[in-house]
């Protein structure tokens, strides 16, 4: 099935009233905000610009400005608050200090339609109020028991079954249904971004973090399942991001909790495990997600797949031709944070050609860091342009992106 690579010139801005709600927040949640000053807010749909305003809008860019791009975080690392619930003040000052390129949102964020509708919305117009470039704002909404809103009860949603189960009927159009429907209900309240599908191979019965999310054992159905997935979320707006390169589910070990690897060589990985991320490479897949798996009989060390130059340049971009954004596994897993620091990670993870850095332990660590690398001389300026430019141009194809 061939996946069409399509481009939306607006990001959809859900906004919602809610009569009687306050701004109070506090250290333990945020309550939800007084919308009454979205009710005026529009966006005007822009005729599609060509890319050499990419170019221009990088070069006029801050070099903090750039930095903030790289990262999609929680709503909880950008606050400070424990949890949140809603985007008021505290929000707002956050986006005007730290536009970063995204946030990622996670069961204890979300409480009802209502809520999050207003959530997203808020956050958006907060971002377009700073003239901020607008961001990505996403959830992991796989369907099985990886479903942040489908495993909520608040919400009136089709709730799928694991993977595994849609991948056994070896019938794509059930898979094509899934990313359609989670993709409907996501652009429904204001996302525009899901970590799915999954496109690891389960080539190990010992698996335990990949286990059921994956389509199968069998490489070319799973290709086919997540090239149908994909195409579902494309017919949404929603950008798909797949994972997790170069393929989880021959570990054993779980990169949540430490060390993972698998010992298998660069041909056994081509012709298995990165079938389904060559197979959508081919067909245009605008998002990779690079786990923190080590593959030391192809990089002849330890280093995770995620840091690692080799893997993430030369094998994914040079010889698998992928000219999308790179996103690292959440920098907050036990893979990384054992062994390295946030900054070591972060500036590690952009030198390897990474484009995102996702949910570093420390924000402000990995972000300051970057930029002292920068200034060092650790990391050129023009390696950020190289990232900052394919993030601004995915959002130039789904989103609308606001500058001042």
């Amino acid at each position: 099935m061939k996946l069409l690579h399509k481009s939306f010139g607006l990001i959809l801005l859900y906004i919602v009233l809610l009569l009687g709600c306050g701004t109070q927040e506090n250290q333990q949640q945020q309550k939800v905000q007084d919308t009454e000053a979205l009710d005026d807010f529009q966006v005007d749909v822009e005729p599609e610009e060509d890319f050499d305003e990419i170019d221009e809008l990088v070069s006029e860019l801050s070099i903090e400005q750039k930095v903030a791009q790289l990262f999609i975080v929680t709503p909880e690392a950008l606050t400070g608050y424990e949890t949140v619930t809603a985007a008021g003040d505290t929000t707002k000052a956050a986006i005007e200090n730290y536009p970063v390129g995204g946030l990622i949102y996670f069961s204890q964020n979300i409480v009802d339609e209502t809520q999050l509708k207003s959530m997203l919305a808020n956050t958006s117009f907060y971002y377009n109020q700073a003239g901020a470039i607008s961001p990505f704002l996403t959830i992991d909404e796989e369907g099985g028991t990886v479903a942040r809103i489908g495993n909520n009860s608040s919400f009136d949603v089709v709730r799928f079954p694991n993977m595994t189960t849609i991948g056994s009927s070896k019938n794509t159009d059930k898979a094509y249904d899934v990313g359609q429907t989670i993709g409907s209900y996501l652009s429904g309240y204001g996302f525009n971004m899901d970590m799915a599908p999954v496109a690891d191979i389960l080539s190990n019965p010992s698996n335990t973090v990949i286990g059921k999310r994956s389509f199968g054992s069998d490489a070319a159905l799973v290709a086919d399942m997540v090239a149908a997935e994909c195409l579902g979320f494309y017919d949404t707006g929603i950008i798909p991001v797949i994972k997790h390169f170069p393929g989880h589910g021959d570990t054993a070990a779980d990169s949540h909790k430490g060390y993972a690897y698998t010992d298998k060589t660069l041909d056994e990985l081509l012709s298995c495990e990165l079938i389904p991320f060559q197979q959508s490479i081919d067909e245009g897949v605008p998002a990779i997600m690079v786990g923190h798996i080590s593959v030391p009989n192809v990089t002849e060390d330890d280093t995770p797949s995620s840091l690692s130059h080799y893997m993430i340049t030369d094998l994914l971009r040079k010889q698998m031709g992928f000219e999308g954004v790179v996103i690292t596994d959440a920098m907050n897993m036990g893979a990384i944070t054992t062994e390295y620091s946030s900054r070591e990670a972060a500036v590690a993870a952009i030198n390897a050609g990474a484009d995102i850095i996702l949910m570093p332990q420390s924000f402000n660590e990995a972000y300051t860091g970057i930029l002292s690398a920068v200034q060092s001389g650790d990391i050129s300026e023009e390696r950020i342009d190289e990232s900052v430019y394919r993030i601004l141009k995915l959002k130039h194809e789904y989103l609308l992106w606001i500058t001042q």
